[in-house]
């Protein structure tokens, strides 16, 4: 018989996601708890969003926190699908020539 370790993340006891490690589970409990805390903030915006579509948003944010801190910085531009298709688009001629 084999003996599996899993690590489940429950939220206001609703089992929300299970893992076979603890640092991928809390991270994604981390995930979550930003994701708690943007809700407010967007909501106070007063955008027009129903209350599915902020939380859409919050936790959009929350999983690309990484990005989206480096974006609020400056240290890095947003990548289109636009500026991938050109540049994609540019590659292919430089090395059709």
């Amino acid at each position: 018989m084999a003996v599996i370790t899993q690590f489940v993340v429950v939220r206001e006891g609703v089992e929300k996601m299970t893992f076979t490690s603890k640092k991928e589970a809390d991270a994604y409990d981390k995930m979550l708890d930003i994701a708690d805390n943007l809700l407010p903030f967007l909501t106070l915006a007063d955008l027009g969003l129903d209350e599915n579509k902020c939380e859409q948003l919050a936790f959009y944010l929350a999983n690309n926190k990484d990005e989206l801190s480096n974006l609020l910085k400056g240290t890095v531009q947003v990548k289109t699908p636009a500026a991938a298709k050109v540049k994609k688009a540019s590659a292919k001629n430089t090395s059709a020539e």
